[in-house]
């Protein structure tokens, strides 16, 4: 290693160690005792509680899924929804994702909300709605959202800008002047979890973990248990 890039990790070695971690006045506190009984209304109440406290982009999560050949893979997208069949997301059935679910169901769906110290983490298998449930879903969403689904080609090696800027301008173009366009292949998934965890971070590192955990009977009832940090 060059002089200069020792001078250059050196740098960056003490720019990384002197971030601070939850640089907040007051953490909120999190009684676990008074958690329901499944993970689905703690996180529309934690939801909120983000949105409330000026969390940027609370609706993007961190999916994480394997490929054929057991390497995780990993990206941020968008909820488009959380309900009693579970936590919504969408994207092309040929992309990288698409690809990786439809071999490999099951996936994680991560949550980090640092303005409130906390963190969600889903674990579960994912079901691909119809071909109705991705183009009603899609057509519900802005211009830009259509736009980028009909540009299409997700993942595919790009020859160059030039040629993305040609297709993106053409899908915009075709998205506001055709607002219900199909897009073929548009799919939206459902994460079913098998088990949830909420995180409540604290300044003395006592930080609390609830895990809830489908029961093994098959009865679908969730159990509740605490983790240590």
């Amino acid at each position: 290693m060059s002089d200069h890039d020792s001078a250059r990790q050196r740098e960056f070695d003490a720019l990384l160690r002197t971030r601070r971690v939850w640089d907040l006045p007051e953490l909120p506190a999190f009684d676990p005792d008074t958690a329901p009984g499944e993970p689905l209304p703690l996180f529309h109440r934690w939801f909120a509680d983000a949105v409330a406290a000026g969390q940027p982009e609370p609706h993007t999560t961190t999916l994480a899924t394997v490929d054929d050949r057991g390497r995780p893979d990993a990206r941020t997208l968008m909820l488009h929804g959380a309900d009693e069949r579970g936590w919504h997301f969408a994207s092309h059935a040929t992309s990288a994702k698409g690809r990786q679910l439809a071999a490999r169901p099951q996936a994680a769906l991560h949550f980090y909300w640092p303005a409130l110290a906390r963190q969600i983490r889903l674990r579960g298998t994912v079901t691909a709605g119809s071909s109705a449930e991705g183009q009603a879903d899609l057509h519900a969403r802005s211009t830009g959202a259509l736009a980028a689904a009909l540009t299409g080609r997700q993942s595919e090696v790009l020859g160059s800008r030039s040629e993305l800027a040609r297709a993106s301008q053409a899908a915009w173009d075709r998205a506001a002047a055709e607002p219900g366009a199909p897009v073929p292949g548009w799919t939206l998934y459902v994460l079913r979890p098998e088990e949830a965890e909420f995180f409540q971070g604290d300044e003395r590192r006592r930080h609390v973990r609830l895990r809830y955990r489908r029961s093994d009977e098959g009865t679908g009832d969730w159990l509740r248990e605490l983790l240590w940090p």
